[in-house]
């Protein structure tokens, strides 16, 4: 599948690209025998790059995608590696929450010549950098994009996601607000592609349901006060309220919490999934929190969180991290699936090893030994079944439904969406 868009390389770019021979894509030709097919030389090694925010707003949500990577790295090196070559260490990159740094840290990447790209975390953080990646020829996977506007990009068929589409993730939080009894609900939503869309699927799927939209709001993540917004939406009086936000939400519930909103009243997404979020919102008195759920895509797969805690003892956020791990795996065996290592010619596999027409399997070395069988398979990855449409989207997702309490924070339970329902 071959990209409409040719990458600008500068001299001295072109040349780095040039010398990294040890790995990435290479022309030589690997065996049909799980030691070749395709474009690669027979032993070649693929080389993951990972864009991820190690420093900015989001940066809580660094280790989980950074660990779920090697760990899924790890279980592929367990079991042989790719196309029977152990996969080296992952390549780093910084999104930083900045979409120039985000933009030069994709550059690296494809300087550093990776077979594939993990990330980035943020979907602005994509938005500023998927040319550079896609354009290459260098297939693009995340595992926490859910912005809506990502499923039509001038991607040339490179970008994928195994996080659902805020298009599924807002009727679940819709759902959850009305099945709670709440009739009139407000909606706070961060002015960016992620506030826009999740805010416009949470308000269609409550009026589909009978519910009342008293306001919407949207505010600059940037901004420092917010007295406008609390006030527009304290003023219609709401029985609960919508907040999709990042971490600069925290000061926006502050000031809901103060203006004597109550905590069953509020309720969050994905921005907002961390288990310290009452520290952040008031250091002196976290337990103001008690009461607010939420919802973010998650995996009701309790042996996952265990193995991987397994892997890293000091993880204590999970958010995304078994959909990072299935990015990992599912392009392992689309190159699997293609013999090569080379975006250009794995990529139109990827959709092929979720189809449900094939096998279920479970594990990297379940599925590969399948595919050595000569069989269709349908991975079924950490996070649930993920089954790729033709715009590299999951067509169905699992949600955890999050709340802090008197105990903490804990997880209610997880729910299943489809875009067919």
């Amino acid at each position: 599948m071959a990209s409409k868009k040719l990458l600008g390389l500068t001299a001295a770019t072109a040349a780095l690209v040039l010398g990294l021979t040890a790995c990435g894509n290479g022309d030589g030709d690997n065996g049909a025998n799980g030691n070749g097919g395709g474009n690669g030389e027979a032993g070649e090694e693929f080389t993951f790059g990972i864009l991820y925010p190690q420093t900015g707003a989001l940066a809580f949500l660094g280790p989980p995608q950074i660990t779920a990577a090697q760990y899924a790295i790890s279980e592929i090196n367990d079991a042989g590696g790719i196309l029977g070559t152990e996969v080296p260490a992952i390549v780093e990159g910084d999104e930083a929450g900045d979409a120039a740094q985000a933009n030069q840290a994709a550059n690296d990447l494809v300087s550093a010549d990776v077979n594939a790209v993990i990330g980035a975390a943020a979907s602005s953080m994509t938005q500023a950098s998927y040319d550079t990646i896609t354009a290459a020829e260098i297939v693009q996977c995340s595992g926490s994009n859910t912005a809506p506007d990502l499923t039509d990009i001038d991607d040339g068929g490179y970008y994928f996601r195994t996080a659902p589409s805020d298009l599924l993730s807002g009727p679940v939080l819709a759902r959850q607000m009305i099945e709670d009894n709440h009739v009139d609900i407000a909606i706070v939503a961060r002015a960016d592609d992620y506030g826009d869309g999740y805010l416009r699927a949470v308000e269609e799927e409550i009026e589909a349901q009978g519910a009342n939209v008293v306001t919407t709001e949207s505010y600059d993540p940037d901004a420092t006060n917010f007295d406008s917004v609390i006030n527009s939406v304290t003023g219609e009086d709401p029985d609960a309220i919508a907040l999709i936000s990042f971490q600069e939400g925290a000061q926006v519930m502050a000031e809901l919490i103060e203006a004597g909103i109550g905590g069953d009243q509020l309720y969050i997404t994905d921005g907002l999934n961390d288990p310290e979020l009452g520290e952040t919102v008031n250091e002196d008195d976290p337990s103001v929190i008690d009461g607010v759920t939420g919802v973010a895509p998650g995996a009701d797969n309790p042996e996952f969180n265990e193995g991987l805690r397994a892997f890293d003892e000091n993880l204590d956020v999970f958010q995304f991290a078994p959909q990072v791990f299935d990015c990992v795996t599912a392009i392992a065996l689309a190159a699997e699936a293609a013999g090569s290592v080379n975006g250009s010619d794995y990529v139109e596999h990827l959709p092929e090893i979720s189809r449900p027409e094939g096998t279920e399997c479970f594990s990297f070395a379940e599925c590969r030994d399948l595919l050595a069988d000569g069989e269709d398979i349908d991975f079924q990855g950490t996070s649930g079944n993920i089954d790729f449409d033709d715009n590299g989207d999951p067509t169905a997702a699992t949600f955890e439904v999050f709340h802090f309490g008197d105990d903490g924070y804990e997880t209610l339970g997880f729910e299943e969406y489809s875009a067919n329902e």
